[in-house]
Order: C-alpha cells, then sequence, then structure tokens
C-alpha cells in the first residue's frame, strides 16, 4: 500500500467492534451505547497534548443534556495511556466517559490520520488526528467525520442540532454519503 492511500469508513457501513479501555479500567466495545441509549457519539482526540483538543472536549459537555435527551451516549478516546489520561483530566471539566490507549491498528481500522510527535515534550507516541463517529441503534455509521489536523472539527452547536433533527422520526432522515 502506498503512503498516499489510507482505508476510510463508508457511512452505513458496521462500524468496527474495537475493545478500549476507560479511565476506571473497565473495558467496553465502541459503538456499543452504554443502557438507556441508542446511538453513540465518539470523539478520537488526539491526547493530552493538544490544547484544542481540551476546548473541545470541555466545550462537549455542555452538550450533553441535551445529547441524553435524544438517547446519545458519549464516548472520548486517544492513544495517549492511562498516565497520561489522568494527568489530562485536570484540564477537563468532563462527565462522560474517556477512554484511553487506542493502538495504532485500532486508529488505522478507523481510517483516522496518523501523526508523529513533533518533539518529545508534544508526547512519546504516534496520535491519531481528530475523528468523530456517531453509530445508531443497528451499529450502522451514520454521521463520520475526519481530519488531519487539530483545526478542523464539527461545529458542536451544529452537530447537536443535526443530531435532533436526524433522530426525529416524523424526518425520516437516511444516513447520508452511501454512493460509492
Amino acid at each position: 500500500m502506498s503512503q498516499d492511500y489510507t482505508n476510510k469508513l463508508h457511512a452505513g457501513s458496521t462500524f468496527p467492534s474495537q475493545t478500549v479501555t476507560l479511565k476506571t479500567g473497565k473495558e467496553i466495545v465502541l459503538g456499543e451505547p452504554r443502557t438507556g441509549f441508542d446511538w453513540q457519539l465518539i470523539v478520537v482526540y488526539r491526547g493530552k497534548h493538544c490544547p484544542l483538543c481540551t476546548k473541545y472536549l470541555n466545550q462537549l459537555q455542555n452538550y450533553m443534556e441535551r445529547l441524553a435527551k435524544i438517547g446519545v451516549d458519549v464516548l472520548a478516546i486517544s492513544g495517549d495511556n492511562k498516565e497520561q489520561l489522568v494527568t489530562h483530566a485536570s484540564q477537563l471539566n468532563t462527565e462522560f466517559d474517556i477512554a484511553y490507549g487506542m493502538t495504532l491498528e485500532q486508529m488505522k481500522e478507523l481510517g483516522l490520520y496518523i501523526s508523529d510527535p513533533r518533539s518529545d515534550q508534544e508526547t512519546d507516541h504516534p496520535f491519531s488526528e481528530p475523528g468523530l463517529f456517531v453509530v445508531n441503534e443497528q451499529g450502522k455509521i451514520q454521521v463520520i467525520d475526519i481530519s488531519n489536523n487539530p483545526f478542523v472539527r464539527p461545529e458542536l452547536e451544529a452537530l447537536v442540532n443535526g443530531l435532533t433533527w436526524i433522530k426525529d422520526p416524523d424526518n425520516n432522515y437516511p444516513i447520508r454519503g452511501m454512493h460509492r
């Protein structure tokens, strides 16, 4: 495979089954929402070294009530190790689950862009660039957004408004972007 090609997941496809570990040590499967929810929003972030990720995760907390109201569970994950996540937690004002230890293989399976650190001061491992996946009640990818840098991510107000509209059964809104 050449360097100018990456595998990307397609809207409407089944979200890959990946087991991840929460800060608490509990293992869960990505794309399987907690009891009481039928969809899951998965936010892949770069890691504790990224101030834009910290800001985004903290802003996401402001939408938790609205997302819960429409049945959307929230989980964030990075390739950081447990110690890095614990350190990062002091900068986060979040109540949603955060997982750590995403492997390069898992990042590649999700079609994420992967970067090497610029220096040891940044971080000590390759990390994924931002990705966002919304998995519906059938385990299918309803919404997908993948970026190759920290400056481009879905605007949260627009995302939550859109998910609210999509989940309203009166709108009968299909998964978009399925044409291959």
